[in-house]
């Protein structure tokens, strides 16, 4: 491997590193505390979000998030059935003895800690109030369980967690204002919302269209390298490359050295995550996003405007670059500015999808899984960090987004991709070849990820957990079935005859009939 092969992988690694981080819903960051705490009678409530709007004199204000406890009574589902209550602060703020306010019917807030939370539900029930908000010591919400030798459970109050900000918030309202009400209700999620439904038809597309391409340049290779090769040209040395240029071959010291590179960045993403590392990721994905919209449209554009995708002039640093080209790169550049100064703008997730999917399309058209051998060993949160599609939850109450990382498309995209590329070098059929079951494969493990992370109240599910066993698998059980496995594995393609010999073979056949 020379200076400049290696100088390539070591920036593809740390490009697909870059794109290839997992991503996993989580439930408002939510706290798992109740492993030891099993259901039992006057404690067994499925935890759900709670929404509690506020009103300041008589006026709507800001909504908070929290979530019900495992005790108490459950919280109306529907806004219409829920009552407004006035707020009224704890005192004691612990609520771990009778409080000296006076409530009729009120919501009384009070602070964690110095009893168990059942003792404060039962105080402030035993207070005369309606609800009891719990406001938590840190920024995150918790779950609030009962202790294994609970007895004083008959609690007929809700009892709601909020996170330690939304308290702050609220105690300064009833600092600053005359009037504070509240009101609490739980919206139920549907059980499918729509976004995941074009989430999975975006991923699966942008295999299909990236498969094609790459199939359609190794077929353009394989036919310009046969006729090279027709016309005598036996000064090539190595007719693997023809036709080849910008394509990177990731063979097994190539992909060692991804592996080491890809960590190497792993270990910088995770150790120095902070404001400015987001920036920074946001900067070099709209360097990479402007690059992969340039290639996709240069590709398709020239098709229409072919003399100018192939006259070429030549610009300082960058050499040799078509007209096209310079044509398309100041709106891709823009385009990608546009979005890095209003990615927090909720309508951000359009420009970020059309640029991610542009980037991994270019990713799978550069990059090659050579043979299964090489593709069998890849491994691969919101936050900010931009490296995922994301389409907003269209009929969810509690808003949000539904995502997916790059990684659970490029990665599985690099086999089905190479799948697609040896059935036409194969000239196999549709249903004879591989890239159909691999594409049905894929589609599956997704959709089954999503059933998944559905069963599962929204906990994060690793997609790759469940597309790699259908993907890769399928794949190895066609191969070994239809006798091709040593063939995919070693080689990566079909035994093509080379057209020197071709030749011999029609000449000699052509003599032997003249005789």
């Amino acid at each position: 491997m020379d200076f400049q092969s290696l100088c390539r992988v070591i920036f593809v690694s740390a490009l697909i590193s870059l794109v290839c981080q997992s991503c996993s819903v989580t439930a408002d960051d939510i706290v798992q505390g109740d492993d030891l705490a099993p259901k039992k009678p006057g404690c067994e409530n499925d935890f759900v979000l709670v929404k509690v709007q506020t009103w300041v004199n008589g006026i709507e204000d800001a909504e908070f998030v929290g979530v019900g406890a495992r005790f108490g009574t459950t919280i109306v589902s529907k806004e219409k059935n829920a009552n407004q209550r006035r707020l009224i602060l704890s005192d004691p703020r612990d609520c771990c003895s009778h409080p000296k306010n006076k409530l009729a019917n009120d919501v009384i807030m009070v602070d964690r800690g110095n009893c168990k939370f059942t003792t404060k539900a039962n105080n402030a029930q035993a207070a005369h109030a309606s609800a009891v908000l719990i406001v938590n010591n840190q920024k995150e919400l918790y779950k609030m369980v009962c202790e294994p030798d609970e007895t004083d459970l008959d609690i007929h109050i809700p009892a709601v967690m909020l996170p330690q900000d939304a308290g702050a918030s609220l105690e300064k309202m009833l600092t600053s204002y005359s009037s504070v009400s509240v009101q609490l209700y739980s919206p139920r999620r549907p059980l499918v919302d729509i976004a995941e439904v074009f989430l999975w038809l975006m991923a699966v597309g942008t295999i299909l269209c990236a498969s094609y391409w790459s199939a359609w340049s190794a077929r353009e290779a394989a036919i310009e390298q046969d006729k090279l090769l027709k016309d005598a040209l036996d000064e090539i040395s190595d007719t693997r490359h023809v036709g080849s240029g910008g394509i990177l071959d990731i063979n097994t010291t190539s992909a060692v050295l991804f592996v080491v590179v890809a960590s190497c960045f792993l270990v910088m993403l995770y150790k120095l995550m902070s404001y400015w590392f987001v920036e920074l990721l946001v900067v070099l994905f709209c360097i990479g996003g402007a690059e992969g919209l340039q290639t996709c449209l240069v590709a398709l554009l020239s098709r229409w405007f072919k003399r100018a995708g192939e006259s070429y002039i030549k610009v300082p640093f960058f050499g040799a670059l078509s007209y096209l080209t310079l044509a398309v790169s100041p709106f891709c550049i823009a385009f990608a500015v546009v979005w890095a100064v209003y990615h927090n703008v909720s309508f951000a997730w359009i420009g970020q999808d059309i640029l991610g999917i542009a980037l991994i399309i270019t990713v799978l058209q550069i990059v090659h899984v050579p043979n299964l051998k090489v593709a069998r060993g890849d491994k691969s949160g919101e936050d900010g960090i931009p490296m995922l599609l994301k389409i907003p939850r269209m009929f969810d109450p509690w808003g949000g987004y539904s995502i997916i990382g790059f990684g659970d498309i490029l990665l599985p995209g690099l086999l089905i991709a190479f799948s697609l590329r040896y059935d036409l070098l194969a000239n196999k059929t549709l249903r004879a070849g591989y890239f159909l079951w691999a594409m049905i494969a894929y589609g599956l493990g997704l959709l089954i990820t999503y059933v998944a992370l559905n069963l599962m109240d929204g906990h994060g599910q690793p997609a790759l957990l469940y597309i790699v066993p259908f993907t890769l698998g399928t794949f190895l059980t066609l191969g070994r079935k239809r006798g091709d496995l040593r063939v995919l594995w070693t080689r990566g393609e079909p035994e093509r005859p080379c057209p020197h010999i071709q030749l011999e073979h029609q000449h000699s056949e052509e003599l032997n009939d003249e005789k």
